[in-house]
C-alpha cells in the first residue's frame, strides 16, 4: 500500500506544571489521532495518513439502484462484510417512493456480490438485492448496525434508524440484517426532540457504545443555516436524551465550521473508546464544472454546482466535540470531471478490517452519474495518523497514565537508520523508573502491527502496572501509529 501524509505542527503542546491525576488505559490501545494523551512533543509531529486508492468495488448498476444511491454502510459481522445503501434511479424528494434499500455482502470486504434474496420485486421479479422497500421515508437514509449491546435478543441482533423531519427517526430490528421489522409504530427519535429548524435529513448514525454502555446517535442538524452535528443517548434505543450539539476543537483552539453532510461516527474497532468520524465536507455553491464538462459526463444538470470531500475528525466518550486535529483533506477528489460534483466522495459508515495488515474505508463517488459507484480506499491497522520525527530526532511523552499486563506494544515503521526507545517514567518525579530508562531502552527498528518493547532486563514491565507513570517516545526517522499494554 502505498500513503499519503499531511502534517500538523506540535508547537502547542506544552508539559503541565502540575501532576495531574492518571488516566487510567488499562490495556486499551491508543493512537496518534488527537493530543487526548500528549504532555509534549520535541521535535515529533503528528501526520495524518491518507488512504490508497484501491479501485472500484461496486456499481450501482441495477435497473432500481442508479446515480442517486447512496448513504452506504458497511458492516463486519464475524467473517461475513455487509452493505447497505440506499438504491435510488432518479432524483426526487427526500423520502419518495423510489427509494429503496439494497444489500450486498463479500468475504474479504475486496470482491462484493448482490445475492438475490427474494424480498421484493422490481419489474416482475423478486431476483433482486433489495431488503427494504415501499417503507419510505425509512428508506431515504436507512443506515443499520450490529447490536454490541451484551445479551441483545437474538431477533434484535440487528438495529437501524431511518426517516426525516417529518416523521422523525424510525426505529427497525432484524435477527439477519435482511429481514426487518419496525420497533413500533411511532418514531424512536421524534421530531418534537430536536429543537433546530431542520434536521434528519442525511445519514443518521447509531451504535452502542462499549466504553460508555448506552446507545449514542450523531445525526444532521442545521444551525445557522450551516449543516451541523448533533449527539444523543439512550438506554434502550427507544427513548432518547435531549440533543446536544457537537462542537468542534483545533489545536486546543476552536476549530473553522464546515458544512458536514454526513458525520460517520463509530468506535474504532480495534480501539472501541476512541469514535472515528470520516465525515463528507461539502462546499454549497463551490462550483468547478461548466456546462459542458458536466454534459460530458452525463451528470444530473442540478448537481454539479458544489464539491465534496472526506476529513478525518475524532471524538472520545461523554465529549461534546469533535477533535478535529487535522483540517485538510482525508481523502480527496480524484482525477477527472466526474469526481467534483455535488454530493459525491461521501464516505460509507464504519471502517472494516480487510487483511492482516490492513483496513479499509469505503466512498460513494460519481454521484448523480451513470457511472455511479462504491470504491475502496486501504490504511494501514490504527494508521489514521502517527507521531512522526524526521532524522533528526525528537520525543514525546505522554500525560501521566496508569495500565494494566506486563508488555508494551507498538504499531510502528521506522527507516533503515531510523529507531524508535521507549522510557517509563515515574510521573511525579519525572524520573525513570530503574531498569526502564532510556540508556536501557533497547532501539526499535522495523515496520511491524505489533512489536513488544525490549529493555535490557527485558520486556516484563509487570512491576509498574497500577503505578503513574509517563510514556517517553524517543523517535528517530519513524511513525509510532500506536501503543498499549498486554499480557504475554
Amino acid at each position: 500500500m502505498k500513503f499519503t501524509m499531511c502534517v500538523l505542527a506540535a508547537s502547542f503542546f506544552t508539559p503541565h506544571l502540575f501532576a495531574a491525576d492518571p488516566v487510567d488505559i488499562g490495556d486499551r490501545r491508543e493512537l496518534f489521532v488527537d493530543s487526548a494523551l500528549i504532555e509534549s512533543m520535541t521535535g515529533v509531529d503528528l501526520v495524518m495518513h491518507r488512504p490508497h486508492d484501491e479501485g472500484q468495488v461496486l456499481a450501482f448498476d441495477k435497473p432500481w439502484e442508479g446515480g442517486f444511491s447512496g448513504y452506504a454502510t458497511v458492516i463486519k459481522d464475524g467473517s461475513l462484510f455487509r452493505l447497505y445503501y440506499r438504491s435510488l434511479p432518479k432524483a426526487g424528494a427526500d423520502g419518495s417512493l423510489n427509494e429503496s434499500t439494497s444489500y450486498a455482502e463479500s468475504k474479504d470486504g475486496i470482491s462484493w456480490t448482490k445475492p438475490k434474496l427474494g424480498l421484493f420485486e422490481r419489474d416482475g421479479s423478486k431476483d433482486t438485492n433489495i431488503v427494504m422497500a415501499d417503507a419510505a421515508p425509512s428508506t431515504h437514509n436507512f443506515s443499520p448496525m450490529l447490536d454490541a449491546k451484551p445479551g441483545v435478543p437474538a431477533d434484535q441482533r440487528f438495529k437501524a434508524l431511518g426517516g426525516t423531519m417529518k416523521s422523525g427517526l424510525i426505529g427497525w430490528v432484524s435477527p439477519d440484517g435482511k429481514s426487518w421489522e419496525k420497533i413500533q409504530d411511532a418514531p424512536v427519535i421524534p421530531n418534537e426532540l430536536v429543537k433546530y429548524p431542520y434536521f434528519f435529513d442525511s445519514q443518521n448514525i447509531a451504535f452502542y457504545s462499549e466504553a460508555e454502555g448506552k446507545y449514542l446517535c450523531f445525526f444532521r442538524v442545521f444551525e445557522d443555516k450551516i449543516r451541523r452535528i448533533a449527539r444523543t443517548e439512550s438506554d434502550d434505543f427507544i427513548n432518547w436524551s435531549e440533543p446536544v450539539l457537537m462542537e468542534y476543537k483545533h489545536r486546543g483552539g476552536e476549530s473553522p465550521i464546515d458544512h458536514l453532510y454526513t458525520n460517520q461516527t463509530h468506535p474504532y474497532f480495534r480501539a472501541p473508546h476512541l469514535y472515528v468520524a470520516i465525515a463528507a465536507r461539502f462546499m454549497p455553491g463551490r462550483k468547478v464544472l461548466n456546462e459542458e464538462q458536466a454534459k460530458a459526463i452525463g451528470v444530473n444538470p442540478k448537481y454539479f454546482n458544489d464539491t465534496s470531500d472526506a476529513v478525518l475528525m475524532t471524538t472520545r466518550p461523554g465529549h461534546d466535540h469533535y477533535e478535529r486535529t487535522f483540517l485538510s483533506s482525508y481523502i480527496r477528489p480524484g482525477i477527472g470531471a466526474q469526481n467534483w460534483v455535488s454530493r459525491t466522495n461521501y464516505p460509507a459508515l464504519n471502517v472494516v478490517q480487510t487483511g492482516p495488515t490492513e483496513m479499509s474505508v469505503y466512498v460513494n463517488q460519481d454521484y448523480a452519474q451513470p457511472t455511479a459507484h462504491i470504491r475502496r480506499y486501504s490504511m494501514r491497522l490504527d494508521g489514521f495518523a502517527s507521531a512522526q520525527a524526521k532524522f533528526d530526532g525528537g520525543e514525546l511523552i505522554t500525560k501521566p497514565l496508569k495500565f494494566t499486563g506486563n508488555a508494551l506494544a507498538l504499531n510502528f515503521a521506522t527507516s533503515a537508520p531510523g529507531g524508535i526507545r521507549v522510557e517509563i517514567q515515574d510521573s511525579e518525579t519525572g524520573k525513570p523508573f530503574p531498569g526502564f530508562s532510556l540508556g536501557d531502552a533497547n532501539e526499535q527498528i522495523g515496520n511491524e502491527i505489533e512489536r513488544v518493547v525490549t529493555w535490557k532486563g527485558g520486556t516484563d514491565v509487570s512491576a509498574l502496572a497500577g503505578k503513574s507513570v509517563k510514556l517517553r517516545f524517543v523517535i528517530k526517522d519513524a511513525d509510532l501509529f500506536a501503543y498499549h499494554f498486554t499480557n504475554q
